[in-house]
């Protein structure tokens, strides 16, 4: 991140604001007036609201926001993107996403319109903003949520939480020292379902898990197409700030094929499918198999359609964990662009695998569980139900957006604090590593690095644009 004056935090401002959300000394001094004297009859009071601005006002930007709306104690305090208006029709959001229609739902939900910016440093310099929800693509992920964190700010991250291991060792740090209240993405980690698939698993209901398959179908039929830089240099569209959007990485021509959507992928600007679904569909493995208690692991891979510009149509990946905390060694498989496992013996006739999923395989029997951390059943059916399940052990949350702002208010931790979420990306992302360099890759983890492969830390650490670097 570009140092800059206006980067240092005003103590004094950023702690009087956090007190009064969750300090309990600041909490007693506001409680004269009653509640419903400044928050009318049922409604929270504007001063106990967390000021969250959104930073990505695309397709999944309001996505996010449409969720806070549904969080009494939530107010989308100001909006940030260097798009005003973009055509999502043919994309799962539908409809049309940017500044112009983010703000109008604002005004429709909250009754007045609230400030727009197309300088996220602008914006993070007001003191009525108590976190940011970021979901811009993957590259400026982490110059975005260093700002924010540089200045006392609250950080909620769309998935991965940045688009290399180095960015996310950094944001990861900086989040833990600053003491901010953190959150990523991937939904399912708030579910019911995903502490069900950890406590059977502690439980043995399978034995000792040794192999876990988990695929998706869906991600890479936006850019199987694309292999290599587009030659055309068409104008860049009315309200599209293209160098804005760049930041920080290598400068070059605007093309449809880059944004607003497809910049998934370019290694560039994204990190492929496995960046877009492995933190969903590999969550409950990271969890239930304690994988950030290792210090190392390999990885290799193969793939079609890899080229130095643009990630994989299909790709099948290979990380291989040793013992730790209790458990055995674990091959865990990942699988995207219609490759598939094996299907398992004990899937009953008729049941399919779907197109997102993941199979835990133990010694005594295996896990089918949906995408996003959803539905996981013992198979086959029957030995589901003759399953004698265990304690509930594990704390449950009430919702991912409302974990997250009841950390902002003082409230304990989000379960899916960048400390769980940060080694969680990491992981995933050392899978593009192994299909960037065509080898098999032993890391080290702990200190993050590459150790037979030297000259793959390159996919460790990102190229920013001169002036820029973190």
């Amino acid at each position: 991140m570009r140092g800059r004056k206006s980067d240092c935090v005003d103590a004094k401002k950023r702690i009087t604001r956090r007190d009064l959300l969750g300090g309990a000394a600041a909490a007693a001094a506001f409680t004269i007036v009653p509640r419903h004297v400044l928050g009318g009859a049922g409604n929270t009071a504007p001063s106990e609201k967390v000021n969250v601005a959104i930073i990505g006002t695309g397709g999944q930007g309001i996505v996010n926001m449409k969720q806070l709306f549904n969080e009494p104690d939530a107010r989308i305090a100001a909006l940030c993107d260097i798009n005003e208006l973009s055509d999502y029709s043919m994309f799962y959001y539908g409809g049309t996403a940017g500044l112009k229609p983010a703000v109008e739902l604002v005004r429709k939900q909250q009754g007045q319109a609230c400030p727009t910016y197309r300088d996220y440093n602008k914006m993070l310099d007001s003191e009525d903003i108590d976190a940011v929800l970021i979901a811009t693509p993957d590259h400026s992920h982490a110059v975005i949520a260093l700002a924010a964190i540089a200045k006392g700010k609250h950080v909620y991250c769309e998935k991965p939480l940045c688009r290399t291991v180095y960015e996310t060792r950094v944001v990861t740090e900086a989040a833990r020292k600053a003491g901010v209240a953190t959150q990523l993405g991937n939904f399912g980690h708030s579910s019911e379902d995903i502490r069900l698939a950890c406590e059977w698993i502690w439980d043995g209901a399978i034995g000792d898990v040794h192999d876990v398959h988990a695929w998706t179908n869906t991600g890479a039929r936006r850019w199987t197409s694309l292999t290599d830089r587009p030659k055309e240099t068409p104008p860049v569209p009315a309200g599209f700030d293209w160098q804005r959007w760049l930041e920080p990485v290598p400068a070059r021509p605007y093309h449809p094929d880059y944004a607003p959507v497809r910049w998934r992928a370019w290694w560039q600007f994204g990190s492929g499918t496995i960046g877009d679904f492995a933190c969903h569909h590999l969550d409950p493995a990271f969890w239930a198999l304690k994988l950030d208690q290792s210090t190392s692991f390999s990885v290799e891979a193969s793939s079609y359609g890899t080229t130095d510009e643009t990630c994989p149509a299909a790709s099948l990946i290979y990380f291989n964990f040793p013992a730790r905390a209790g458990m055995g060694p674990v091959r865990i498989t990942w699988y995207e662009g219609g490759l598939m496992p094996p299907r398992p013996a004990q899937l009953e006739e008729g049941r399919s695998l779907g197109d997102n999923g993941i199979l835990f395989v133990g010694t005594k029997g295996v896990i089918f569980g949906e995408g996003w951390s959803r539905s996981p059943r013992i198979i086959p059916e029957s030995k589901m139900r003759a399953y004698r399940k265990p304690p509930k052990t594990l704390p449950r949350v009430k919702g991912h957006h409302r974990d997250w702002l009841n950390a902002c208010r003082g409230k304990g931790r989000a379960s899916n604090h960048f400390g769980y979420s940060g080694p969680l990306t990491e992981f995933t992302l050392m899978g593009n590593a192994a299909l960037r360099a065509g080898k098999k890759l032993d890391f080290d983890w702990k200190n993050m690095k590459v150790t037979n492969v030297p000259d793959a830390n390159k996919y460790v650490k990102p190229q920013y644009r001169e002036g820029w670097n973190i």
